[in-house]
């Protein structure tokens, strides 16, 4: 949680008291349902919660905004954000059942009343959003054909509607067939070795019917 604070002091007590249930309600869960790595779970703040809020560090969302998270596993990015920015909508996908089911219960231990949670494969969400989230949980080129047509029209918000995708490593072979995307590197926010490598990439997407 130090780290927590320190990089985003203008926490509300609510929020940092949902934000200190966190570590309770996932080791609780992970003793029944691994949905974080066992060497990842005593590291919950810097390796998953600050690296999800990383997202927020390069776009801040609106109020009444609408957030996708796709394979949202037990529930990151999606569920630090929805904390963060309680005004905001997110939806949280999977298409894993015992991980949504770990997220409904977070979701429901914190209170989140804007989180909305299905057990389905993204392609199946017949929804517009202004950002579509995730966690590397698969190349851009797959990921970008599951949710071209999910992009809202009207752009609200300074970047352009479109992904905003964690990911880590080099991109350059990645990224070679999207010269719209802009890299933001997580090292120059963090000051922690874990976020060496780490980025968020932004890729605008256009509104399709």
């Amino acid at each position: 949680m130090e780290e927590l604070l320190y990089y985003f002091p203008g926490l509300s007590e609510l929020q940092k008291e949902q934000f200190s249930q966190l570590s309770t309600l996932y080791k609780d869960w992970n003793l029944k349902i691994n949905v974080v790595s066992r060497k990842d779970i005593d590291e919950l703040y810097l390796r998953h919660v600050i690296h999800s809020l990383g997202i927020a560090k390069v776009q801040a969302f609106l109020p009444g905004a609408q957030i996708l998270d796709v394979g949202t596993g037990g529930g990151f990015p999606g569920i630090p954000l929805a904390i963060l920015f309680p005004e905001t909508q997110f939806h949280l996908v999977d298409s894993i059942g015992k991980k949504i089911k770990v997220v409904e219960e977070v979701r429901d231990g914190l209170k989140l009343e804007n989180v909305r949670v299905t057990n389905a494969r993204v392609e199946t969400i017949d929804e517009k959003f202004d950002f579509i989230v995730s966690r590397a949980v698969a190349q851009m080129e797959t990921f970008n054909h599951w949710v071209k047509k999910k992009i809202a029209k009207k752009s609200n918000h300074e970047l352009a509607n479109g992904i905003l995708y964690l990911k880590g490593g080099d991109l350059t072979e990645e990224l070679a067939d999207f010269p719209k995307a802009t890299i933001y590197k997580l090292s120059e926010i963090y000051k922690e070795d874990f976020f060496e490598t780490k980025t968020v990439v932004h890729l605008p997407l256009k509104y399709k019917v």
